[in-house]
């Protein structure tokens, strides 16, 4: 094993065990502030050849899909560079610190943790202020959320801003508001996977993220207070969704053992009749009419979503470096 091979695998393994996948620092940032560091003070030498993307994932016990984004964000910053058939490795052109100045860094972040610790804020909330930081050189991002429905769209984006750094903004727009006259000028945009067609579509030159929704805090505390005994109808607003909302029911509330499904639009005698006859009712966004129509016994609430905070920390964050080398849309 050369001395550079072996310099560069301790520097790994003091990378492995600093990521935290408990702290609040958002993992890929921790993985790309930690490579971003090793490079510069040199511990990352100028040429190593890094592990793969899966075998990197494998050592650090992170998703490939996170590696690949980190690793392709630290190539769009000059930190990297990719080899067809060999691998990847540290940038010829990467920048590395002066040892006299990185010695000066190193001193004054142990000053700014104390100070840091004086002022009662945690080294996990530090690291997020500072991540958050943006310099001149970084542009601001403009996000576009798009949904099918107001409310539920404006909660999905209200969800997505804390994931944001300061000076990043984020709008929303309903898809058949837009249809004929999708806006311009957005870095990117997100949508629920459903309709990630519809919007590459309507985006064909801007990156559109498909992000994961799961039942929110309110609806899964909801669904679990259900009694097992009691008569359960899922009403769907589109029938695309009418299968996927009863394994998400059954799901999130195993312990139902009477759920049926109704597709908005349906007006048989059958379905009717399951309505009349369930004891809750669990209308998707949308449906919200139906919570007036109820009968005496009855209860009903709004099965909600919100985006799955694990993909946008492992999935956002790492996009968004990437959009923001990218010259500015007009």
């Amino acid at each position: 094993m050369t001395s550079k091979q072996a310099q560069l695998d301790a520097a790994l393994t003091r990378i492995a065990a600093a990521i935290d996948l408990e702290s609040s620092v958002p993992v890929p940032q921790q993985l790309r502030g930690a490579l971003e560091f090793g490079i510069a003070s040199g511990q990352l030498p100028i040429g190593a050849r890094l592990p793969s993307v899966r075998s990197m994932a494998r050592k650090l016990s992170l998703s490939p899909v996170t590696v690949s984004n980190v690793y392709a964000a630290l190539q769009g910053a000059g930190h990297l560079e990719g080899r067809v058939g060999s691998g990847t490795f540290v940038s010829r052109n990467a920048p590395v610190a002066d040892p006299e100045k990185f010695h000066a860094l190193e001193k004054a972040i142990t000053e700014l943790i104390a100070l840091a610790r004086d002022c009662g804020i945690s080294r996990d909330d530090l690291a997020t202020r500072i991540g958050m930081d943006r310099t001149n050189s970084e542009r601001p991002l403009r996000l576009l959320m798009l949904g099918n429905f107001t409310a539920a769209t404006r909660d999905y984006a209200a969800d997505v801003r804390p994931h944001l750094p300061l000076g990043d903004s984020i709008e929303t727009a309903i898809l058949d508001d837009i249809s004929e006259d999708p806006p311009q000028g957005y870095d990117l945009v997100l949508t629920p996977r459903t309709l990630l067609p519809q919007a590459r579509a309507l985006f064909p030159d801007i990156e559109v993220l498909g992000l994961t929704v799961l039942p929110n805090e309110a609806t899964r505390v909801a669904l679990a207070a259900i009694p097992p005994t009691a008569a359960v109808v899922g009403y769907s607003y589109f029938p695309t969704y009418v299968s996927m909302m009863k394994a998400n029911l059954l799901r999130y509330a195993p312990h139902l053992a009477r759920l049926d499904m109704v597709v908005r639009g349906d007006e048989s005698e059958a379905a009717r009749a399951k309505i009349t006859g369930a004891d809750v009712l669990v209308y998707s966004t949308g449906a919200e009419q139906m919570a007036a129509h109820l009968q005496p016994g009855q209860s009903a609430f709004e099965y909600r979503h919100s985006p799955d905070s694990a993909e946008l920390r492992e999935e956002l964050l790492p996009m968004l470096e990437r959009c923001r080398q990218r010259p500015a849309r007009g």
